[in-house]
């Protein structure tokens, strides 16, 4: 007896053999691979095998192409059986049967999966930088069908990819992207994917989880990904105030921001000079009295956002003071200032 998922499958797969999309139908199946539970995927593919109709031989074949996706990378482990319960969703469940299927099908369905990237992008999606985005554009070899993914990234919560989408190439125009190396950006794709992976009840747009296989399967054809992927912003700025201290007030601003050196917001402007430099840092007097010029040398840099640049200057005249405040002082700071210095044991 068909199950609903499995009449459903067939009634849209019929749809898709006239089409002959390979584009289309690598999206569907991303979207019906998200939508099974992991109790329900072996049973499924066993019903897609024994029924053997065109239709469930298009959909077997349309896993396939997308199957990296089943599975975090770091969690799955390799079963090509279909009779065992599901701990894990692994990739073989869907590869098992899909090369067979394929070769049963017209021409077209072979093409699916079958893409080379042409080019690569990263940059802010918002103002602030609290979501980044990487964008990979891609095309089948028969030089048809060109698409671009598009993976946010929430800076805020730590790399987390939290939406994901496919448009046509034309969409970039609308988005203030830089130019990057497909190895980096897929890097960062697959990074931001992994974590959200790991992540359990992560806060994710309601669009990821159906494009989620289809963005990891397309990210893992870019030759060499880069991992972790590294982000040279911080090492292009080149306009740190000739003035004694900047060096290592920048040494904690660099500090600070890590490896989201897009993000920088008013809210993040604040929280670097009214709290973590406080608890966390032990700076010289020049560096104290460098770092404002050195933060909106960098916040310059970083967009010259009108709304930084007057959160510097509304916190950075109480600088001075919040840093000679002891109470302030995070456990870490008091335990590393109560230590001798090399002077004071000789």
């Amino acid at each position: 007896m068909s199950t609903p998922a499995l009449t459903t499958a067939i009634t849209q797969a019929r749809d898709l053999l006239r089409w002959r999309s390979p584009l289309r139908t690598e999206l569907w199946a991303s979207r019906l691979m998200a939508g099974l539970e992991p109790g329900e995927a072996r049973g499924f593919v066993q019903e897609l095998v024994e029924t053997g109709r065109p239709e469930t031989r298009l959909t077997l074949a349309a896993l396939a192409a997308v199957a990296t996706g089943a599975a975090p990378a770091a969690t799955a482990e390799p079963d090509t059986t279909i009779t065992e319960p599901d701990a894990v969703v692994a990739p073989d469940l869907y590869t098992a049967h899909g090369a067979e299927a394929r070769d049963a099908l017209p021409v077209w369905v072979r093409r699916m999966g079958q893409v080379d990237c042409d080019g690569a992008w990263y940059g802010k999606a918002d103002r602030h930088g609290q979501q980044t985005l990487a964008a990979l554009s891609f095309r089948y070899r028969d030089g048809k069908e060109p698409h671009v993914l598009i993976v946010a990234v929430d800076q805020v919560g730590g790399g987390l990819a939290v939406d994901a989408l496919v448009e046509e190439p034309k969409f970039l125009d609308d988005l203030s992207l830089e130019a990057a190396e497909p190895g980096v950006v897929a890097g960062r794709i697959l990074d931001a994917l992994e974590l959200t992976d790991r992540v359990m009840g992560a806060a994710v747009a309601d669009t990821y989880p159906a494009v989620r296989p289809f963005a990891l399967a397309r990210a893992v054809t870019v030759p060499d990904p880069v991992r972790p992927a590294p982000d040279d912003t911080l090492s292009r700025f080149d306009d740190l105030p000739a003035m004694k201290g900047a060096d290592e007030a920048f040494a904690k601003l660099a500090e600070f921001i890590g490896d989201r050196p897009l993000w920088w917001s008013p809210g993040r402007v604040s929280q670097f000079l009214t709290s973590w430099l406080p608890r966390e840092a032990i700076l010289s007097p020049d560096a104290i009295a460098a770092m404002p010029d050195v933060v909106r040398a960098w916040s310059r840099f970083a967009g010259a956002d009108p709304d930084v640049l007057r959160q510097v200057d509304a916190d950075a005249p109480r600088l001075a003071a919040l840093m000679a405040d002891e109470s302030l002082a995070g456990f870490g700071k008091r335990l590393a200032r109560s230590r001798p210095r090399p002077q004071d044991e000789d």
